[in-house]
């Protein structure tokens, strides 16, 4: 289902690499798809609550500027025209970025960031900006002062749409947006693209630029994009990629692009399932999607094996003193006030920052140094890990706790510096979305594209739309 005909007349439901090459070939108007855009925002966010503010405006404006460019011949890239929307923490010159903080409601930046300009500078067009959790430390997308987004899979029950990047989890998946950034410090990329039925990349620590990204964790920060396709993934993960002097993360990392390995296939790599262990108290369900995903992914030529880990994937939800450290340096004196209205789940994990102790963050980056070293070994010759996304679907929002996070099979990947897929595959018997997830040791974004290129060609769960869509 590649061309526009067999998507539908409203290119509000085209995915972003056919409007790209639509725009390219003059058959479709920027006009024309920020008007279908701007007409779902206005007719279902009222209950999705997917933006925080919608800049209408000087949408329209962009979208007669590209037109005009475009059609005198000065198209200044390929994805000249699309529309993207941004989580709320990425800083626009000029305009609020709260953070998903109430108490930040009146916050002006007074910035740019990086990756907003390199999209300005390919002429996309910034819908706006989209819910988060209260400075994106959370994964199950809650926000009690700035409000939750409503998962578009369940028209009757509010189900978690992920975190941090709720909003864009959710924009993607009702076609409010053909794509959006999200950010990564412990699945915020990934949780939301899971629960949402959507396509996230989770890049290595340095891949993209966080200059003008609100700051969580600095360790892990990594902000990435969200879309309904891996190869819409990997088209906005190519502009967003490169060098930036104003962070130091990403000197040395040249760009690698993943468009010529991306249509290779899987044939003669050698894929490892999850050991035994870290399958106990999954969902059925989840566990059923994603033993079909290695038998499709082995039908297509690719070597499914095992692989010998000294620690469960699990163990890493436990090793959060880094995070802890840096957040509570981040954001520790907002926690401290009581007057200020933090999130109080929020609130809590800032707190819970106060209490480490130099030893405890030395002694959890000497733990991570060493995990990383028997990955290496025990990933020598394997190209990619198999996990599902997340242990369980969306879960009812009146069911969260606080103090239990998705991210059990999400956390590993920051903390072990490597990049991670989630993309569709599979639905419950509800209908709510699974999800897979390859994980690649760092700087590998090429092939986890490449293999998730592979499986989307090979299946159809990414094609499905939400009840909401219609």
């Amino acid at each position: 289902m590649d061309t526009a005909s067999r998507i539908s007349s409203d290119p509000a439901l085209w995915p972003a690499h056919v409007l790209a090459r639509e725009i390219a070939a003059r058959r479709l108007s920027p006009v024309d798809i920020v008007e279908a855009l701007l007409a779902r925002i206005e007719r279902l966010d009222p209950k999705l609550h997917a933006f925080v503010d919608v800049y209408a405006a000087d949408a329209r404006l962009a979208a007669e500027a590209a037109d005009k460019a475009i059609r005198a011949g000065h198209a200044v890239g390929p994805l000249h025209g699309v529309p993207v929307a941004l989580k709320d923490l990425i800083d626009l010159e000029g305009r609020t970025t709260t953070g998903g903080s109430a108490h930040w409601r009146g916050r002006r930046s007074t910035m740019t960031a990086t990756i907003a300009r390199r999209m300005f500078a390919q002429g996309m067009i910034v819908l706006g900006k989209t819910h988060t959790v209260e400075f994106a430390y959370g994964g199950w997308g809650t926000n009690e002062h700035m409000g939750t987004p409503w998962n578009p899979w369940d028209e009757a029950v509010p189900h978690t749409p992920g975190g941090s990047s709720s909003g864009s989890g959710v924009a993607v998946a009702a076609r409010l947006a053909p794509w959006a950034i999200g950010t990564d410090t412990g699945g915020s990329v990934r949780l939301p693209a899971a629960f949402c039925g959507i396509t996230g990349l989770k890049v290595t620590i340095g891949r993209i630029p966080v200059t003008g990204i609100i700051p969580l964790s600095a360790s892990f920060d990594t902000p990435g994009p969200m879309a309904r396709s891996v190869e819409d993934c990997a088209l906005l993960y190519d502009v967003l990629q490169g060098p930036d002097a104003a962070d130091p993360n990403t000197r040395g990392v040249m760009p690698e692009s993943p468009m010529p390995t991306l249509r290779r296939g899987v044939r003669g790599l050698r894929l490892a399932r999850m050991p035994q262990r870290d399958r106990a108290s999954c969902d059925a369900q989840v566990l059923a999607a994603y033993d079909r995903s290695l038998t499709t992914l082995a039908g297509l030529g690719a070597e499914i094996v095992d692989i010998d880990l000294p620690w469960t994937l699990e163990h890493f939800t436990t090793t959060s003193g880094i995070v802890m450290a840096e957040a509570f340096f981040n954001g520790g004196a907002m926690a401290q006030d009581p007057a200020l209205p933090l999130d109080p789940a929020v609130r809590a994990r800032f707190l819970a920052g106060a209490h480490l102790t130099a030893q405890d963050y030395l002694a959890t980056k000497a733990f991570q140094a060493q995990a990383k070293r028997d990955l290496a070994t025990a990933m020598a010759d394997i190209d990619a890990l198999l996990t599902p996304s997340t242990a369980t679907p969306a879960i009812p929002l009146d069911t969260v706790d606080q103090d239990v996070m998705p991210s059990r099979f999400t956390r590993f990947g920051n903390v072990m510096e490597m990049c991670g897929l989630s993309l569709p595959n599979g639905f419950t018997a509800s209908g709510l979305p699974l999800s897979l997830q390859i994980s690649c040791l760092g700087y590998q974004e090429a092939m986890a594209l490449r293999i998730g290129f592979a499986f989307q060609q090979a299946t159809e769960y990414h094609l499905a739309t939400p009840p909401m869509v219609a």
